[in-house]
């Protein structure tokens, strides 16, 4: 059975997405992401069958929601001690309408037959990925940055998207976008 490897996401600005590129530290062992790459995950969906793709798109394209703006700032790490794996930066304190349509694209996924993701929803962008980091080595570089704050994005779509794994990088594709209301 053929598969495709899914997740559901915000897109940033093009403008958003250049400005965060020229923030690579250039540091060994920091993995910048490419602009292209740079994304809200809102849900991580895994292999997903065919057969439940369609129902997940019919799910996710009920949804019904209001566009809202996002504050994109903050730099962090995960884990928050020990080596870095991932190098992200926030959205303040959130925004109560991104963890409602987080909820609802949960909902559809889950309605579509899908294992939901039962870990705690802390919504970031993705800027690099780590590899025999220190934290040590990382932290002027996060204390020159700390007050990064990239804007305000106005959020009036997500997207289904699927995601090919190669040697070099994982290449995305746009599946599917679904719009707020007050944009259909």
């Amino acid at each position: 059975m053929s598969t495709k490897r899914l997740f559901v996401s915000i897109e940033l600005p093009h403008a958003i997405t250049q400005f965060l590129a020229e923030f690579d530290p250039h540091l060994r062992g920091v993995r910048w992401l490419a602009p292209e790459q740079m994304h809200l995950t809102l849900s991580f969906l895994g292999n997903v069958s065919a057969e439940t793709e369609e129902k997940l798109r019919a799910n996710l394209s009920a949804i019904s929601w209001k566009a809202f703006f996002l504050p994109l700032v903050g730099l962090g790490t995960f884990p928050g001690k020990g080596r870095p794996n991932i190098l992200w930066l926030g959205v303040g304190r959130g925004h109560p309408h991104l963890f409602q349509l987080h909820k609802r694209v949960q909902e559809a996924a889950l309605a579509a037959g899908l294992e939901p993701d039962l870990r705690a929803f802390h919504p970031h962008i993705t800027l690099a990925r780590c590899r025999d980091v220190s934290a040590e080595s990382l932290r002027p570089f996060l204390r020159a940055h700390a007050g990064l704050d990239a804007g305000m994005i106005h959020v009036d779509s997500f997207c289904l998207n699927s995601s090919e794994l190669t040697p070099a990088r994982s290449v995305y594709t746009r599946e599917l976008v679904i719009p707020s209301c007050d944009s259909r």
